[in-house]
C-alpha cells in the first residue's frame, strides 16, 4: 500500500528532467525549485529562488505568498520535505520573471499562446478549429473528432439550460449529470470510473 502522501505525488518530465508535483486543492502544484533549476541551469536553485522572490515582491507581486504553498514532496533521500510549490498560473508568472536566456523560448511561447487566446475571444470559431487540430495531432479519427465536438456543444447547451433553471454551484451540475448517467447507463460517473 502506498504512503498517503505518495498517492497524489508524481514526477513530471521537463526537458528530460524531473519536476516534482502534487495535487493540491484539486489541481496540480509544481516544485518551484525544480523548475528554476531546469530553466536556469543554476547549481543553487534555492538561493536563486530566494533572490527571485525578493525581486518579485519589490516589483509589486505581493500576493506571491498567497499563490505559493509549502507542500510535502519527496526528496532524493526518499523522505518528504516541505517545498515551495505553485499552481500552473503562478508557475507561468514565475517563469516570466526569470531573467535567463534559457527561458526566452518559453516566454515567447507563453506570449504566442496569450495572443492566440485573445484572438479566440474575438472570434470563438478559432477555438473550435484549434481543438479539432489538437485532436488530429493526437491521432484521433475524423469521425471521433466530429462526435466529440457535437458532444461538447450539446453539453454546453444542456448546462446553459440547467443554469437557466436554477443550477448555481458545481454540486448542482454533478447531481444532474449523475442522474442522467444513472438513467442512461445504470450507473453514476463515479461508479463508472471505479
Amino acid at each position: 500500500m502506498q504512503n498517503p502522501e505518495e498517492q497524489n505525488t508524481h514526477l513530471a518530465l521537463f526537458k528530460g528532467k524531473n519536476v516534482r508535483r502534487i495535487i493540491h486543492n484539486k489541481e496540480w502544484w509544481f516544485s518551484v525549485i525544480d523548475i528554476i533549476e531546469i530553466l536556469t541551469g543554476t547549481e543553487r536553485p534555492r538561493k536563486y529562488w530566494a533572490d527571485l522572490k525578493k525581486k518579485l515582491i519589490t516589483e509589486g507581486y505581493i500576493q506571491l505568498s498567497e499563490k505559493i504553498g509549502q507542500l510535502k514532496l519527496i526528496a532524493n533521500d526518499g523522505k518528504f520535505y516541505e517545498t515551495d510549490c505553485a499552481d500552473t498560473e503562478t508557475v507561468f508568472r514565475i517563469i516570466q520573471s526569470i531573467p535567463s536566456p534559457k527561458v526566452e523560448p518559453l516566454k515567447r511561447w507563453l506570449a504566442k499562446v496569450g495572443f492566440e487566446r485573445v484572438q479566440e475571444i474575438e472570434n470563438p470559431e478559432l477555438s473550435t478549429k484549434r481543438t479539432k487540430i489538437l485532436y488530429k495531432l493526437k491521432g484521433y479519427p475524423e469521425d471521433w473528432i466530429e462526435k466529440r465536438m457535437r458532444g461538447i456543444a450539446i453539453r454546453e447547451e444542456l448546462t446553459d439550460e440547467w443554469k437557466n433553471r436554477g443550477a448555481k454551484i458545481e454540486q448542482d451540475y454533478e447531481i444532474l449529470t449523475a442522474e442522467i448517467s444513472k438513467a442512461t447507463f445504470g450507473m453514476t460517473p463515479s461508479a463508472s470510473k471505479n
